[in-house]
């Protein structure tokens, strides 16, 4: 188990940190925006400050801290998630699949949008986590890395699968085995997130995009294209197109991806590397070409008959948003069970129809083609099996890999 003690930060890191709160992932509001990825991210909002609140180390806790379940005798689960991230009614006020849950099984949800981005949520919970205790939350939803790393500390529960048969048959595939919790023991997918290649078609003014390579090399596109802020998503995308694998590589790998954007950088083919506010520039044609997160496209795609995207052959990047249960939590079962009603397609689909990310359930394009046939035919919501079989994740970085990385991308970008 990972020793949980204050990391000092390089400069990069920190860097990271702030480019990610002020305009990357955790900018803006979650209906539209996606959030912070950067390990260092969670040591400057997390592990710099858990000393200086006098919180012992972890290094001893045993993972799996279970407090007496209370789920047969009080009805109820408590839920912490991001704003904006559950469908809601016409009034605003209702959550229409929570309440059919609630319907159902008698399980009351206190549903609370508490999550506004990673580092400050694990702020939240830390000291509670840290000291063995119940942080009040029987259910969490946090990014791929921050899921990583409260695994690893062992401040999560084991699920149980008797309670999940749903999830565990309806998972798709693609999101089945991540190297940080192999066949999901700890963890469940609550929505993916893609990185694409993003583009206007009036921008580009017949000028053909099928390629990174086409972002980095075409001349034609010189000092109108854009990548991200964010370390994994324009490292990852740029090993795929080189054929390395983002969840494999090595550091000689990432070296030659980094050279390679630098040569782009050196001859003004990058125009910039941006947050979420290269939507701007995007609908604008400022970028003709970039970057982009999945669930700002299908956004940007209803507002402008311009803005178009495509999966490069070579992959795409995806990371994901997962639920877990904390130690301590004191209604475990029912909060397992409201992870499995969300993996049943009918759920699945009135979710996918409103929040418009990248669904994880199998089965669900049929339902979903009955509230919404636009949604249920769009490969950024619903992946065919093809564009599945293009998805990677960007592997999990060790605390010395992410200081040295960090210090290389913020060396290329110039942050």
């Amino acid at each position: 188990m990972e020793q949980y003690e204050p990391d000092r930060l390089s400069p990069a890191q920190v860097a990271a940190m702030r480019r990610s709160v002020r305009n990357g992932r955790a900018s803006l509001s979650r209906r539209s925006l996606l959030r912070a990825s950067t390990g260092g991210a969670l040591a400057v909002g997390g592990l710099g400050t858990l000393s200086a609140c006098g919180i012992p180390a972890a290094g001893n806790t045993q993972g799996g801290v279970s407090a007496e379940d209370r789920s047969a005798k009080e009805k109820t689960v408590s839920f912490s998630n991001w704003t904006e991230y559950m469908d809601v009614d016409e009034s605003e006020k209702h959550h229409p699949t929570l309440d059919a849950f609630t319907e159902r099984t008698g399980i009351k949800v206190k549903y609370t949008e508490d999550i506004n981005d990673n580092v400050e949520f694990f702020g939240k919970i830390k000291p509670q986590l840290a000291a063995g205790q119940d942080t009040g939350r029987d259910l969490i939803c946090v990014t791929d890395w921050l899921a990583a790393r409260l695994i690893r500390l062992g401040w999560v529960q084991k699920l149980d699968p008797a309670n999940l048969p749903h999830a565990y048959a309806n998972l798709s595939s693609q999101f089945r085995t991540p190297d940080w919790d192999p066949g999901r023991a700890y963890s469940y997918v609550w929505q993916g997130i893609s990185t694409v290649i993003a583009y206007n078609k009036k921008a580009l003014d017949g000028v053909e995009v099928k390629t990174v390579s086409d972002l980095l090399d075409n001349p034609k596109l010189k000092g109108r294209v854009g990548f991200l802020s964010e370390m994994r998503d324009s490292v990852g995308m740029t090993l795929l197109d080189m054929g390395k694998d983002p969840g494999t590589f090595t550091a000689d790998d990432f070296d030659a991806a980094i050279a390679r954007m630098q040569k782009a950088v050196d001859k003004g083919q990058i125009r910039r590397f941006t947050g979420n506010d290269y939507t701007s520039d995007l609908t604008s044609g400022d970028f003709a070409a970039c970057l982009a997160w999945a669930g700002d496209v299908v956004q940007l795609k209803a507002d402008s008959p311009d803005i178009d995207f495509i999966i490069p052959d070579s992959g795409y990047l995806t990371s994901t948003d997962n639920l877990l249960v904390p130690n301590k939590a004191r209604h475990k079962t029912n909060a397992e069970r409201l992870i499995d009603y969300y993996y049943e397609p009918k759920a699945a689909a009135e979710l996918a129809a409103y929040i418009n990310y990248v669904c994880p359930v199998d089965g669900v394009k049929e339902e979903l083609a009955k509230l919404d046939e636009d949604a249920a035919n769009n490969p950024l919501i619903i992946p065919d099996k093809a564009m599945a079989k293009k998805s990677r994740a960007f592997r999990s970085l060790s605390s010395k890999e992410e200081t040295a990385f960090e210090e290389k991308f913020a060396k290329l970008t110039g942050a």
